[in-house]
């Protein structure tokens, strides 16, 4: 878990600069995100972490905080191969 949160932190900081991001502190609401860096964080997390998220968990709940992705990830990549 400390390896993914590792990995956003590393994205995310490109983007919020000097901001200390907190690990459940809303993204959305901080003003740094707009809609398109929101589809770059998707495919990130779909290529850093070899996942494809479905239609159906984009939702921004899944996204909102750090704890959220790394929970969305860590659901994904402990799914038996083929589901």
């Amino acid at each position: 878990m400390k390896e993914v949160k590792e990995k956003l932190y590393g994205f995310l900081s490109e983007h919020f600069q000097d901001y200390q991001l907190q690990e459940d502190e809303d993204i959305f609401a901080t003003g740094f995100i707009n809609s398109m860096f929101a589809m770059q964080l998707v495919l990130f997390i779909e290529q850093e972490f070899q996942l494809t998220v479905e239609d159906e968990e984009l939702d921004f709940e899944n996204f909102r905080t750090v704890n959220a992705m790394t929970q969305l990830i860590e659901r994904k990549t402990s799914l038996p191969v083929g589901h």
